[in-house]
This record gives C-alpha cells, structure tokens and sequence, in this order.
C-alpha cells in the first residue's frame, strides 16, 4: 500500500533551501535529525517544535520579502 504525501513542495526547486533550514533550525534546537529520515523514534514534541520553528522562520521571511527590505535571515 502506498502513502500519499499530503505536503507535496509547492515550489519543488525549494527542497535544498527547506532541507537545509530544517537542519539549521534543528541544530539551534539540540535536536537530532534521524540520518534514515524516520522520525518514529523522535518524540512528538521535537518534531513540534522543530515544525513551529521552521514555520515561524518561514513566516519572518515572508515577511521581509514583502514589506520590500528584502533582508533574509
């Protein structure tokens, strides 16, 4: 049986820059990405925060880009 994936990438050529954010903002957390991507055996509540938090940098961003000073963090 095959899983659809619900949060396909909008914008696939994203990937790198979301990939890399994800690590970033997992190292500013102390927490640790599973080298085999399953994330089964991470508690729930690192992989909620490490979500907020890279939600709350994308909407920072957002935010700059749109009120023109164009300064990403």
């Amino acid at each position: 049986m095959s899983r659809r994936r619900s949060n396909n990438l909008q914008v696939p050529q994203a990937n790198a820059a979301l990939q890399q954010l994800k690590y970033e903002a997992a190292q500013e957390l102390g927490i640790t990405i599973p080298q085999d991507g399953y994330y089964g055996n991470v508690v729930s509540r690192e992989t909620g925060s490490l979500g907020g938090y890279i939600t709350k940098k994308l909407v920072q961003q957002a935010e700059q880009s749109l009120s023109g000073s164009g300064r990403m963090q």
